[in-house]
Formats: C-alpha cells, structure tokens, sequence
C-alpha cells in the first residue's frame, strides 16, 4: 500500500503521500501534520535529524522496523536517511486562507506549474521571504508530490499553500483587495520599477507556456525581468525568487520610512 502511493492517482484517491527525508518529516511533524504509518532502519540513522524523527516517533504503534531493502521500495527518491513517512496530506481551499491573512499580504500565485521539484523550490523561497500563502492554480502536479515536499525542505507543511482554479484564484484575490503583478516575457515594466509593496499577489505561470490569456490585461499588472543574454527567461523558481525578495527589499524600505 505504501509502495503503490509513488503514483499520483493513488495519493489522491488516498489523501496520503510519502516523506521520505528526515529534515522534512520533522517540518510535518511540527506542523502537526498526522502520520499514517512510518518505516525505520536502525541502521541507517545516522543524522542528528533522522535520530531525533526516530525518537519522536518510537513509540507509534504504526512504527515498525524495516530492513534496508524494504525501506528503499517504499522511499520515493534515492537518499536514505533511514526513515519514511505515510502522512495524510493537508487539505486547504481559498476559504481556508481568509484567516490567515496578514495586513499587507504578500501572495505567490503559480499556474499550471508541473514539475513538482519547481513547485517544491518556490515554496521554500516563499517562506524565506515571509509570504503569507502559495496558491497552485490549475496545477498540474499534486501539491504534496514527495518531490515537491523534498524540493521544499519541507516548508511546504509550514506555509498555507491551497489548490484552485485560476478564475476562483482571480476572484479571491479581487475579494481581499490583493493587487496581481504577474511576470510576463517582455513587459513594458521592470520587476524593480514596480510598486510591490502592500497587499500583493506575484503571479508565474508554467514553464513551457507561461501563463493564460486570464493573466493578461486588467486588472493584472505585467513586469519583466531584465535578461542580457540568449535567454528570455528565467526558471520559475528562479524568477520567483528574483520578484519576492524585491518585494521584500521594498516593504522594508518602506517600513523604515514610517518610522
């Protein structure tokens, strides 16, 4: 049962996933995310972090012993830190994010992202930079693919990150009055010349074919980043990265000036 969750479809039909990474089991666990069933090797513990997942989990009925070569069936990726995870994945909607907003929310929005190593990468630069929520619009990956939870760090059971169609993700935005800046290949407007303070949504769109014909005009506001060589654009994670910590850099000039 644990090995058949590497398919997509059975995690959905399930609700559960694999972690298979120590780092980020502690995340789920602190999260207080609900563990199914977990797998250790004795043996293979050798981290600071495995031997403190093992612990923390010792005492679970669901917790069994397993050899090495047990243990690697039900892993999804090839490290081994000597402990697996069948959790129930969390499950969030727009309306769940209504409480959880800050005052001047900082929001990234990604449509129809399918590579689930991007996805996990730009929630771990979203919760470096503080933003309030991850919203996957029309997503093409399940958002709690092992890839995506190890490309993550597991960060991704610490930031609200939801699933949902991009017109509800336009409403919902228009609803709390978040302004969309989306990054858009040959923009008028430089991401730096922006205004990316107060309440914000940065928007990306897929790798092979940007974003929809939704995201373009009113009320949406296209910006570009600047690229001097062959390229015309970044990864999604990369260009992600790039628009967020502006965002940051001008929110705290500003703060500093109110003061």
């Amino acid at each position: 049962a644990a090995v058949r969750l590497r398919d997509r479809r059975e995690r959905e039909t399930t609700g559960l996933t694999i972690i298979d990474g120590a780092r980020e089991i502690l995340r789920a666990l602190d999260a207080g995310v609900h563990v199914e069933i977990a797998f250790v090797a004795p043996g293979l513990l050798r981290t600071p972090d495995a031997l403190a997942v093992a612990e923390r989990l010792r005492h679970r009925p669901t917790t069994f012993e397993a050899a090495p070569p047990v243990l690697a069936k039900v892993a999804f990726g090839e490290r081994s830190d000597g402990v697996v995870a069948i959790v129930r994945t969390p499950a969030r909607t727009l309306t769940d994010l209504d409480h959880l907003l800050p005052g001047d929310p900082l929001v990234v929005v990604l449509e129809a992202v399918e590579k689930p190593g991007n996805l996990g990468a730009v929630l771990r630069t979203a919760d470096a930079a503080g933003a309030a929520a991850v919203i996957a619009a029309d997503p093409r990956t399940d958002l709690f693919n092992p890839n995506a939870i190890r490309a993550s760090l597991g960060t991704i059971f610490a930031l609200p990150v939801v699933s949902a169609t991009t017109p509800d993700t336009l409403a919902w935005l228009a609803r709390h009055g978040i302004r969309a800046v989306a990054a858009v290949v040959g923009a008028g407007l430089t991401y730096a010349d922006a205004d990316l303070t107060g309440p914000l949504a940065i928007v990306l769109g897929s790798e092979a074919d940007g974003l929809s014909p939704a995201w373009h005009g009113p009320p949406v506001e296209p910006v570009a980043i600047p690229m001097a060589g062959i390229a015309d654009s970044l990864n999604v994670s990369i260009a992600a990265a790039v628009l967020l910590f502006e965002a940051v850099r001008q929110r705290t000039v500003t703060a500093e000036r109110r003061r």
